[in-house]
């Protein structure tokens, strides 16, 4: 299943930057579609790596970044900006989830 949703979140990362980089006309609602697709799409990809050694941290990774993705994403389509106050909690998510590969690897 983590494969199957980091699959998922990288193809959404894609369409979000394909939307910032041709389908928005305001710079920081462009801004905040590449940098949420950039984070989305780097934690897919790590979450395909290390999910055979450390499938909770690439769960935690994909998590993270949903919600850090997320919230960039709805403000960059109109929600409002009060939203960005819950950007942070993914990415200490994605952080927590690095740490947690850190350590399953460093006891392999």
């Amino acid at each position: 299943m983590i494969a199957v949703l980091a699959c998922l979140s990288a193809a959404l990362a894609i369409g979000a930057g394909a939307f910032g980089a041709h389908g928005v006309a305001d710079p920081k609602a462009a801004e905040w579609l590449r940098t949420g697709g950039l984070y989305q799409m780097v934690h897919a990809v790590a979450a395909l790596a290390i999910m055979g050694v450390a499938r909770g941290a690439a769960a935690l990774m994909l998590a993270g970044a949903a919600i850090f993705a997320a919230t960039l994403y709805a403000m960059a389509l109109g929600a409002p900006r009060w939203l960005g106050a819950v950007t942070p909690v993914g990415g200490a998510m994605m952080i927590a989830g690095w740490l947690w590969a850190a350590w399953q690897y460093s006891r392999s």
